[in-house]
């Protein structure tokens, strides 16, 4: 193709490019204006290859590299935008959100660990009801994974240690599961929150009671409360994410149904984000740190009660500025 013809064809789509650049420079954009950066960028980025292969005039080829050059600024300056956006939202957004929906996360709270404590409760004080929750086979399977004369602990069957990556991909996996399925079904009007929230902590809370009373605590307690602090927090907080659409749906005030659902989504969805990034730390202490048998039981507890703590520190006082209100 010769350089008149090449030029011609393309010419439109650079000028676009450089106005966008500009105004990215300036910082004149708007959210809408940037979508299609990415695809122009590796488009001009296209065309200067094939300028430089076909050996087309230094006239061509400079003003491409040069807008080329500027491209690439702008691209590295939005991915730190966005790292810093990302890393603004885990410090402090996040925090503040959970705060802001406080009520929310109080009632979510309390049926999750109302129900598991008081289902552990009474479990340990009437061994046979845990029966009434958990089938006879996964009781077997708990006793066998938290049996103090194992050489496991929390682990199903044996497995080295160098798996433990393995089971960190499952621990996400399953536990994103859990949340996701907590959060979703409160757009039933918030009652299939509600059902997960109860189901969870009965059938969490059954199990704890049922190995406590036979004498397993010594291996299950050091097991979980490592974990227990990221991954709990993250069901309860998943099940007020989920209450939040429910209520929109409930009591959407003025607004329209729909409105008012999307207008709570916008908040539910940034709720689960900070899910996740519970899970995944719950995940990864789960997969290399719980399960190790050489940290004496005082170790565990003593880690496990820095996590609890670390957690509700960050939950309460992350974000908070003398001039940024709740």
């Amino acid at each position: 193709m010769k350089q008149s013809l090449f030029e011609s064809r393309h010419q439109a789509q650079w000028q676009q490019f450089e106005q966008l650049l500009e105004q990215l420079e300036r910082g004149r954009t708007r959210g809408e204006d940037c979508q299609t950066f990415v695809q122009d960028y590796r488009r001009l980025c296209q065309h200067l290859a094939l300028a430089q292969e076909r050996g087309y005039s230094s006239y061509l080829i400079d003003p491409l590299q040069q807008l080329a050059l500027r491209g690439h600024q702008q691209l590295y300056r939005q991915r730190t935008a966005i790292s810093a956006n990302v890393l603004g939202f885990i410090l402090a957004g996040f925090p503040r959100l959970v705060r802001q929906e406080w009520r929310l996360v109080l009632i979510a709270s309390l049926l999750f660990f109302g129900s598991l404590l008081g289902i552990g409760l009474l479990v340990y004080l009437y061994p046979e009801l845990v029966y009434s929750l958990v089938s006879a086979q996964q009781v077997s399977e708990m006793q066998s994974m938290y049996d103090p004369s194992g050489a496991r602990l929390g682990r199903v069957a044996e497995r080295a240690s160098s798996e433990d990556w393995v089971m960190f991909g499952y621990y996400i996996m399953h536990n994103i599961g859990i949340a996701f399925q907590t959060f979703a079904s409160g757009l039933l009007f918030g009652l299939g929150s509600v059902f997960f929230l109860l189901f969870n902590g009965l059938m969490i809370g059954a199990i704890a009671g049922h190995l406590t009373q036979i004498g397993f605590g010594q291996t299950f307690w050091p097991f979980v409360i490592g974990h227990g602090a990221f991954e709990l927090s993250a069901i309860a907080l998943s099940g007020a994410a989920g209450l939040k659409l429910g209520w929109a749906l409930i009591a959407p005030g003025r607004l329209r149904r729909g409105d008012a659902l999307l207008q709570a989504a916008r908040i539910s969805v940034q709720l689960i984000y900070g899910v996740i990034v519970f899970l995944l730390i719950a995940a990864f202490i789960e997969a290399y740190w719980s399960s190790m048998t050489w940290p004496a039981a005082w170790i565990k507890y003593s880690v496990g009660a820095g996590l609890w703590g670390l957690m509700l520190a960050y939950l309460t006082l992350a974000g908070r500025a003398p001039h940024a209100p709740e």
